[in-house]
């Protein structure tokens, strides 16, 4: 797909449900859908690590016949990718690496166990970057294959971009989820950090390490977050039924912006100004601009202690970028760590009070568009702060830049609060998603 095209996606999470419900398709027909769609931008994609076509078959079949069952999950007959980070018993887990080649887990990660309750056809393992740091795997930008997808959650991003899936699992310890979906044009939830299990997930730094997904409307962003939840599910509402008040930041790092996406999420602000949400200009302290080199130390610290088996016994097979990092993590001392620890807890508190009048923050989700070449991942700068912080954050795709290829904005919540920022997303999506 090039950069100028618009695909014909494949149904919603949300419309895969109703026509589930409604008897009007089958999880197998569904499936086949995404299988089809599989069979035509796999070869240029290249999304996924393990395609479990045989097994998902099997289990979409066996929903078939328990349709009329009325707990059988949230998420039944809807095709999902699972990152390869996260552990399944079924398939094999490689988490990115050389050293983990072929390498079966005995039991599923927790996330991997709540889908298959909630009911969802995994439909396989999706292409990561190297123990989610840099280094990146195979996977193309389904809108131009000559750009990067975007990491470490690259597979995910593209299978949800290209129609292959409507939900993907991924996660983010820097911009690993907003900054793909950026790049490839979807919506991507990170939740408040620690509320979803990660046992059976591949660390890198437990600080800042969080689960989160991808979708191609905010209702599926929070039709998983309520299946991952076991909680009740139900459309979001939509402004001006629900309040709408945005504080807008460039950031300290709006520097490390390229031309295009500072022209782009200028354009969101006044696009949301003229629709009649209400905007109000916000900036971070001077004292909190070295929250991204903090978030860069925490992760060093961590990650060496993280990965420290596969330092000490398989170092050779390590990328050269994931090196320097755990070479740089062995310098940072504890003193060091935790002080950048502790501006991240006066950063916290900082946030609480940008947010007293307002119901999030509008901020940049990438420096721009994808950048060209596959050797890299792109930056994530604009992502390092708010994972730090551990707040909430949605990437609300519906812009592009001057190649067609989309850029997205970031939102910013307030912490266990991702239901109310998941409308707020879908409101500032209906706007930005209308031609101007």
């Amino acid at each position: 797909m090039t950069a100028s095209s618009n695909p014909i996606l494949p149904m919603s999470a949300t419309r895969i449900r109703k026509e589930l419900a409604g008897r009007s398709t089958s999880a197998r027909a569904v499936l086949e859908q995404s299988l089809d769609v599989v069979a035509v931008r796999e070869p240029t994609v290249h999304a996924w690590k393990v395609l479990g076509d045989a097994s998902a078959r099997r289990w979409a079949d066996a929903l078939d016949g328990d349709l009329d069952r009325r707990d059988i999950g949230l998420l039944a007959g809807i095709p999902v990718a699972v990152k390869d980070l996260m552990d399944t018993a079924d398939m094999p887990t490689g988490y990115g690496s050389a050293i983990y080649a072929g390498h079966q887990p005995t039991h599923d990660a927790a996330c991997v166990t709540r889908l298959r309750e909630a009911g969802a056809t995994i439909l396989g393992k999706t292409v990561t970057t190297e123990f989610a740091y840099f280094a990146p795997g195979e996977t193309t930008n389904p809108w131009d294959a000559s750009r990067t997808p975007g990491g470490s959650s690259s597979g995910s991003a593209a299978a949800v971009a290209s129609g292959m899936v409507p939900l993907a699992l991924g996660s983010q310890t820097a911009g690993s989820l907003i900054r793909p979906a950026s790049y490839c044009g979807v919506f991507a939830l990170k939740p408040t950090h620690g509320v979803f299990d990660l046992r059976g997930v591949k660390g890198l730094s437990p600080s800042l390490d969080t689960l989160g997904w991808l979708a191609r409307t905010a209702d599926d962003l929070e039709l998983m977050r309520c299946a991952l939840l076991g909680a009740a599910y139900a459309p979001l509402d939509r402004w001006p039924a629900a309040p709408c008040r945005i504080g807008f930041l460039h950031t300290h790092e709006w520097s490390q912006a390229q031309p295009d996406g500072q022209a782009a999420f200028d354009e969101a602000v006044q696009r949301l100004q003229a629709s009649g949400m209400q905007l109000i200009g916000k900036r971070l302290p001077d004292e909190q601009a070295t929250l991204a080199d903090d978030q860069m130390q925490v992760m060093a610290y961590e990650a060496v202690r993280e990965l420290a088996f596969e330092l000490q016994h398989h170092a050779a097979a390590l990328s050269r970028p994931l090196r320097e990092l755990l070479e740089k993590g062995q310098a940072v001392t504890e003193a060091e760590y935790l002080a950048a620890q502790s501006r991240a807890a006066t950063g916290r508190r900082v946030a609480r009070e940008l947010m007293a009048d307002v119901d999030a923050l509008l901020v940049p989700a990438a420096p721009g568009e994808a950048p060209r070449g596959l050797d890299a991942t792109g930056d994530p700068v604009f992502s390092r702060v708010w994972t730090l912080l551990g707040l909430p954050c949605v990437n609300v795709p519906g812009l592009r830049g001057p190649h067609g290829m989309p850029i997205g904005v970031q939102l910013v919540g307030r912490k266990h609060q991702e239901r109310a920022l998941l409308a707020l997303a879908a409101s500032v999506h209906t706007v930005l998603d209308t031609p101007s």
